[in-house]
C-alpha cells in the first residue's frame, strides 16, 4: 500500500489542480458581471445618469479701455510719397468678466428611488428635487477691476451647471427677492441653466428649485463662503464619498439623511475671480453619495470562487481521512470529480441567483452539491456510513461560506478561522499516522532501491557463535 505521506502529497497536488476549473468559473462570472454592468449603465444613462450640481455663479461682464496700435498710410506733403506711420487709439472693449461665488449657500436635496429592469437585471434610479438659497456680495467684484474698467451690472447672469440637461424634470424655478426670473439652457456647450438678472445689486434673497432624474451617484460642489448641504433619500445603502464626508449622517432601513457643513477655507476656490473656477470645483471639490448595492450576487460569487480552493481542499482532506480508516483508497479521478462538482456549485449559484435571488439560489445549489457528494461517497467511494461524515462536513462548510459571502467585513476572519480549525483537526487526527508506510523511514517516499547498510550497521547474532572447522584452525 502507498505510504500515507505520499497519498497526502498527491491529494494536495490534485487540490492545486482545481485552480484550473475555478479560473474558468471566475471568467464566466466576470462575463456575467460585465453584462450586468452594461445593463445598469444603459438604464442609468437613459434615466439621466450620475448627477453633479455645481453653482450658482454670478457672472458680471466687464468693459474697459484698450489701447490699439496700428499702421496708417500718410502722404508726405513735401515729396508726395506715402509712408507707414504708427498711431495709437483707445477703445472700450469687453474684458475678462468677474465671477462671484455666493456668501451663504444652503442646498437641500431629497430623492426618491425606484427599481427599473433591463432583462433580468434590476437598476436603482432616483428622482430628486434640489432647493437652494443663497446671496452674493456685489462689493467683492469692484476690488478686481483695473484702471478704467467698469462692471456691466445690467448684463449680469446667474449660471448653474448640471451633468445632463436631459435629466432635468419638473419645474426649474429661480426667484430673486420673490420675483421669478426665467431660465434658459446654457449656450456654451456645457450642461446647465442660466438666467439674465438685470442689475442684482439690490437683491438679497436668491432661491432656486431644480427637479431632476439620476442614477448611481449624486454630488454637489461647495460654492459658498459657508456651504451647508443636506441630502435625504429612501435608499438604505448609501456610500458617501468625494472630497468631503458628511458631518452627520443617519442610515436606517427606511433611508438616510446626511449633512455637510464646509467653510470657504476648506475649498481651493476664490470668492471672486476674473477666471472661471467651476471646472476646478467639479473635479476637485465635489462630494456626495453613491447609491450602492451591497453584496450583489456577482460580488458574492467572486468571493465564493476565491474561497473555492479552500473548501475543495477541506473536502479532499475529509475524504482522505475517511478512506484511510476504511482501507479503500480513492482514485485521483474520483478526487477530480469531487473538485469539479464543487466548482460547478459556483456556476449554479450565479445562474439561479439571476432568476430567484441570492438566498434561495445558494440554498438550492449548496443542497444539491452536498447531496450529490454524499451520495457519491456512499455509492462511488464505498464509504458506507462514513459518507454521512462527509455530508455533515459539507453542510458545515457551505454554512460557513454563506456567512462569509453575506458579510464582506468578516469574510477574512471567518475564512482564516475555518482554515486554522481544519488544519488543527487534521494534525490531531493524524497524530499516530505512519507517514513513511511499511517500508520504514529508510526508504524514500518516491520509491527506489533501499541503500546498502554500512558495515557497522550489520545485525549481530543474538547467541554464541557456533564452532566449526574454521574455529579449530584459528585455535591452532
Amino acid at each position: 500500500m502507498r505510504a500515507t505521506g505520499t497519498r497526502f502529497l498527491i491529494v494536495g497536488l490534485l487540490a492545486l489542480l482545481m485552480f484550473i476549473p475555478l479560473f474558468f468559473v471566475s471568467a464566466v462570472i466576470d462575463d456575467r458581471a460585465e453584462f450586468s454592468r452594461r445593463a445598469v449603465s444603459e438604464v442609468g444613462f437613459e434615466w439621466g445618469g450620475s448627477q453633479l450640481l455645481s453653482g450658482p455663479v454670478l457672472i458680471i461682464p466687464v468693459e474697459g479701455p484698450v489701447t490699439i496700435s496700428e499702421l496708417v498710410p500718410v502722404i508726405d506733403p513735401a515729396t508726395g510719397e506715402t509712408r507707414q506711420e504708427t498711431r495709437t487709439r483707445t477703445e472700450t472693449r469687453p474684458r475678462q468678466p468677474v465671477h462671484l461665488l455666493p456668501e451663504d449657500f444652503t442646498l437641500d436635496i431629497a430623492t426618491t428611488t425606484e427599481i427599473r429592469s433591463r432583462g433580468i437585471f434590476d437598476v436603482p434610479v432616483y428622482t430628486g428635487t434640489a432647493e437652494a438659497r443663497f446671496g452674493f456680495d456685489p462689493e467683492a467684484a469692484a476690488a478686481l477691476l483695473s484702471d478704467g474698467e467698469r462692471l456691466l451690472w445690467d448684463a449680469a447672469t446667474l449660471r448653474v451647471t448640471v451633468s445632463e440637461n436631459r435629466a432635468l424634470r419638473g419645474e426649474t424655478i429661480l426667484t430673486l427677492d420673490g420675483r421669478p426670473v426665467p431660465l434658459e439652457p446654457r449656450a456654451d456647450g456645457i450642461a446647465g441653466v442660466t438666467a439674465r438678472l438685470g442689475d442684482p445689486r439690490a437683491a438679497t434673497d436668491y432661491a432656486l428649485t431644480l427637479g431632476f432624474n439620476g442614477a448611481a451617484e449624486l454630488r454637489a460642489t461647495p460654492m459658498g463662503r459657508s456651504t451647508t448641504v443636506t441630502m435625504q433619500s429612501d435608499w438604505p445603502h448609501p456610500s458617501f464619498d468625494g472630497a468631503f464626508l458628511p458631518d452627520r449622517s443617519e442610515v436606517t432601513e427606511q433611508g438616510f439623511t446626511a449633512t455637510w457643513t464646509i467653510p470657504h477655507l476648506a475649498r481651493p476656490l476664490p470668492q471672486a475671480a476674473r477666471e472661471d473656477y467651476d471646472g476646478i470645483a467639479r473635479q476637485g471639490s465635489a462630494f456626495g453619495v453613491r447609491f450602492f448595492q451591497p453584496n450583489d450576487f456577482y460580488q458574492q460569487a467572486f468571493r465564493a470562487a476565491r474561497y473555492g480552493i479552500l473548501f475543495i481542499a477541506l473536502t479532499f482532506l475529509t475524504v482522505l481521512l475517511i478512506e484511510g480508516r476504511a482501507g479503500r483508497p480513492t482514485h485521483p479521478v474520483q478526487y477530480i470529480l469531487i473538485g469539479l462538482a464543487q466548482s460547478v456549485f459556483v456556476l449554479l449559484m450565479v445562474s439561479y441567483a439571476e432568476q430567484i435571488g441570492f438566498g434561495p439560489a445558494y440554498a438550492l445549489s449548496a443542497g444539491a452539491t452536498t447531496a450529490l457528494l454524499t451520495l457519491f461517497g456512499w455509492v462511488g467511494l464505498k464509504l458506507g456510513r462514513r459518507s454521512l461524515v462527509l455530508g455533515i462536513m459539507l453542510a458545515v462548510t457551505y454554512g460557513v461560506l454563506y456567512l462569509i459571502l453575506r458579510s464582506a467585513d468578516y469574510a477574512l476572519l471567518a475564512g482564516s478561522t475555518l482554515a486554522f480549525v481544519a488544519l488543527a483537526l487534521t494534525m490531531i487526527l493524524t497524530r499516530n499516522e505512519d507517514w513513511y508506510g511499511p517500508e520504514g523511514p529508510g526508504r524514500p517516499w518516491f520509491g527506489g532501491k533501499r541503500p546498502d547498510p554500512a558495515p557497522g550497521d550489520l545485525p549481530q547474532p543474538a547467541g554464541p557463535v557456533p564452532e566449526g572447522p574454521g574455529a579449530a584452525m584459528r585455535g591452532r
